[in-house]
């Protein structure tokens, strides 16, 4: 099985979306994509575009799909507003108040986005399977949905809900809350592991090295929970890469080889949370794909090595 893995990464997922489109464009062809918070918004909107051309002519076109993800971020994520709206000071002190604090931001033109251009019906009946993360916050652990759960769409907003930033999803009974899954898993690998993904693609939105913040100001709020989720999911991302590094290695011992591929920036990307534009998305995508094409290359040339 083909597998397709989409980080976490907030809007840094631009990034994603160009080396995604590299990667398809390539020849890749996958049968399931998984995805953890901005991952889970870019893996279902893959799915769904491939399973309205399924039902349309019968056939995927991997190179459109990936050029169609492109083409929506460009056109619908060009400022902060487009994703989500901060909230008044005053009803932000009255909630907190009241005990019914719902996230700085308020994430209605997000929800908005996945609802007007994603399908249940579709996503259920794409030949391309997909798998989110989410983590269940009065357990902790993290859950996988897929489109044949009623609650799907539920979990894919919980999913892209960034702690402490948006509020929690209640699903199914409403008592159960749920975050973004980056909280426990960046790189969902193993999950596609144990499903029998043996030719893996990870593109991941975070360099190796964190990147020093001299201009950081822990005095804004917004600015001081941006900082410390970098940190945290750096050190996530970083130890679901090297594991799965390492499972790749061991797996030629086993007789079971798997062909694993990282994506990745070299270097930390720069984006503003609170005030981004859409030069900065394309700037974005376009390195994402550039980085994709050349770890493209790379990943022939050494399978070309091994062969000798």
């Amino acid at each position: 099985m083909k597998a397709l893995i989409l980080g976490g990464g907030s809007m840094k997922g631009a990034f994603q979306v160009g080396a995604a489109k590299a990667v398809l464009e390539d020849g890749f062809a996958p049968d399931m994509i998984y995805g953890v918070s901005v991952g889970a918004l870019n893996a279902t909107y893959l799915v769904n575009e491939a399973g309205k051309q399924d039902l349309e002519n019968g056939c995927i076109d991997w190179p459109v799909v990936g050029r169609n993800l492109m083409a929506f971020w460009i056109k619908h994520i060009t400022q902060p507003q487009d994703v989500a709206i901060l909230r008044s000071r005053m009803s932000l002190g009255f909630n907190t108040l009241m005990s019914r604090f719902n996230g700085l931001l308020d994430p209605a033109p997000l929800h908005n986005l996945i609802r007007h251009h994603t399908d249940a019906f579709v996503l259920r009946n794409s030949p391309v399977r997909i798998k989110v993360g989410a983590v269940n916050i009065t357990h902790g652990d993290i859950v996988y949905a897929s489109p044949d759960d009623e609650f799907f769409m539920d979990y894919v907003r919980a999913s892209s809900s960034l702690p402490m930033l948006m509020p929690a999803v209640p699903i199914g009974s409403k008592t159960e809350q749920y975050l973004d899954g980056g909280l426990r898993v960046v790189a969902p690998i193993h999950e596609a592991i144990r499903d029998g993904a043996r030719e893996i693609v990870l593109i991941a939105c975070h360099a190796k090295q964190l990147y020093s913040r001299e201009n950081f100001s822990s005095r804004n709020l917004i600015s001081l929970i941006e900082r410390v989720k970098d940190v945290t999911v750096n050190q996530i991302v970083n130890n679901d890469i090297e594991w799965a590094e390492g499972y790749a290695e061991r797996s030629v011992l086993r007789g079971d080889p798997i062909k694993l591929t990282i994506i990745r920036p070299e270097e930390p990307l720069l984006l503003d949370l609170q005030g981004f534009s859409s030069e900065d998305i394309t700037r974005l995508i376009l390195e994402g794909y550039k980085i994709g094409l050349d770890s493209l290359k790379r990943a022939k040339g050494g399978a070309k090595r091994n062969t000798r």
